[in-house]
């Protein structure tokens, strides 16, 4: 049996019962930290307040799937993911692998950003559109197509959830809005201005997390604190999320007007 255990967003007490149930029964527990990680709790203290042995991977061993395979071949295996286990590609293709090979899976679910940062803001779920990825530019290589994606979603009214690369640190809100305008230098398709609405979510599950709404020219030298942070370029506002903006994450109220 392989069971993939959603550990939520901020720290061990997001850990629901039938996750913590799951963990107690394992024979061996998996885990990985490239696509997010708990902003509350360190790995070996996790692995500490559980009370049982954690194989942190990395992204080759997860994607390649053959460590934890072999082992759930015949014990019960955990791996476990912060967020909700399924949200990732990686995570679901590990689990098609696995039932491929008469392996038996089960998910434990749990709080991710993707349901959180629109909650926090006030947005509609269902009017988000496709969830882009903002990675480091690298030497020679700074891809773009986060700002088509971007586009595209805004040409059709949707928001956009934008997540910040978190290797080989985590990015800041302020890092990732300078990297769209940078966007917006090569691309000139009037996407991105120091007029563009924007919000950003910080440390979402935690006691002090932080939802923040306003202008991009004057959000980039803004301090939202430590990471995570996560943006949301909202598309068409219907007035009650307009309204959420302003009461909730402090926008300026003369969108309320637009």
């Amino acid at each position: 049996m392989l069971t993939f255990v959603g550990l939520g967003l901020y720290d061990i007490e997001d850990l629901t019962i039938r996750g913590k149930k799951a963990i107690e029964e394992a024979d061996v527990i998996f885990a990985e930290f490239y696509t997010s990680r708990l902003i509350g709790i360190a790995p070996e203290k996790l692995e500490k307040a559980l009370g049982k042995e954690i194989k942190i991977l990395s992204r080759e061993e997860v994607e390649n799937g053959e460590i934890i395979l072999r082992e759930a071949k015949d014990k019960d295996v955990v791996f476990l993911v912060a967020g909700d286990p399924m949200i990732a590609t990686t995570h679901v293709a590990l689990r098609i692998m696995a039932e491929e090979r008469g392996i038996k899976t089960k998910i434990v679910h749990n709080s991710s950003i993707v349901t959180a940062a629109p909650g926090m803001l006030g947005l509609q779920q269902y009017k988000f559109g496709r969830t882009v990825s903002l990675p480091f530019p690298q030497e020679n290589y700074f891809p773009t197509s986060a700002y088509d994606f971007i586009k595209m979603n805004k040409n059709l009214g949707l928001h956009t959830l934008i997540l910040l690369d978190i290797n080989p640190r985590p990015m800041t809100a302020n890092e990732a809005m300078k990297l769209l305008l940078e966007m917006e230098e090569k691309k000139n398709e009037n996407l991105f201005s120091e007029k563009t609405l924007i919000a950003v979510v910080a440390r979402a599950g935690s006691p002090d997390s932080l939802a923040r709404a306003g202008y991009l020219g004057e959000m980039l030298h803004e301090n939202f604190g430590p990471p995570l942070h996560t943006l949301v370029l909202p598309g068409k506002l219907h007035f009650a999320e307009a309204e959420a903006l302003v009461k909730l994450a402090g926008a300026p109220e003369e969108i309320l007007n637009e």
